[in-house]
């Protein structure tokens, strides 16, 4: 299989200075021979995260990487956003993930959530079409939508107060993800929806996240790994293989250009992406 086609990468910001030290100096190098279109760095519950996150972005952007950081107000002002913009656009950052982000643990009563249609307003506002602009998308529904319907509602939302395009929470239903554009194209939504695809890494951390955000974790795939039991080396050739196809499958069907979620991590990224034709040094 062979692809001239690009993908993305999401990184987090690491805790430790070993961490953004690997990251900078080992990660990132070995993923660069996938050519990303760009490189995008979480933001913290409640903007927890927002000095790391900084210097992540800072990083990326002297190692020659197109960067999108991501945004949300959490905790802070309109001004702290406004001049958070000012410092990414004065060092040449063109991308952001505008999302409405989530509640630091112990802040449910003192953070009141800006949703992220008023975020993409604010951008538009302060900086015109400076920003290329992503928002979160969810083929399998946000967890807190009360309809499926009323999610499509507010995606749109998001798209029409000027941002640029989507990228979906992780999943493993392909179907899901086609019925979810077929509705979005029935909404009247045309902007691209990208499929956000998270490698499986560590089985139960992945259960963890499905668990959190609302992801369907199919239940085949399930059993399979229950079945290797201690055996890493097949649930990591299995892993691998599952999300080689669901990405061929996507590619093959038209679908915009893959985001994956690193875990800031090389594997399973790197040979998924090789399988695919994405890298560089795939055979034609």
């Amino acid at each position: 299989m062979h692809t001239q086609q690009r993908c993305s990468l999401e990184f987090f910001p690491p805790k430790t200075q070993a961490g953004r030290d690997k990251l900078l100096q080992q990660t990132l190098p070995a993923l660069s021979v996938l050519n990303p279109e760009y490189c995008s760095v979480t933001y913290g519950a409640g903007g927890s995260t927002r000095d790391s996150t900084v210097g992540i972005v800072n990083g990326f952007k002297g190692m020659g990487q197109d960067v999108a950081p991501h945004l949300s107000f959490g905790s802070d002002n309109e001004d702290t956003i406004r001049a958070l913009l000012d410092r990414y656009r004065d060092v040449g950052i063109k991308r952001l993930v505008a999302l409405r982000g989530d509640v630091p643990a112990g802040m449910e009563d003192s953070v009141q959530l800006v949703h992220a249609n008023e975020l993409v307003a604010l951008i538009r506002e302060h900086s015109g079409d400076h920003f290329d602009i992503k928002v979160a998308a969810y083929p399998e529904i946000h967890p807190q939508a009360v309809s499926y319907d009323a999610d499509v509602f507010y995606l749109r939302q998001k798209l029409d107060a000027g941002a640029n395009g989507a990228v979906t929470q992780f999943f493993f239903n392909v179907e899901a993800y086609f019925y979810f554009l077929d509705r979005c194209a029935a909404a009247g939504i045309d902007k691209p929806i990208h499929p956000g695809i998270m490698p499986i890494v560590n089985f139960a951390n992945l259960e963890r996240f499905a668990a959190g955000c609302g992801a369907e974790i199919p239940r085949w795939i399930r059993q399979r790994m229950a079945g290797f039991k201690d055996d890493q080396a097949s649930m990591q050739q299995f892993g691998i293989d599952v999300v080689t196809q669901l990405c061929a499958t996507l590619m093959e069907s038209g679908a915009p250009p893959i985001h994956f979620y690193t875990m800031n991590q090389v594997e399973p990224v790197l040979t998924i992406a090789q399988n695919l034709g994405l890298s560089a040094t795939a055979a034609a």
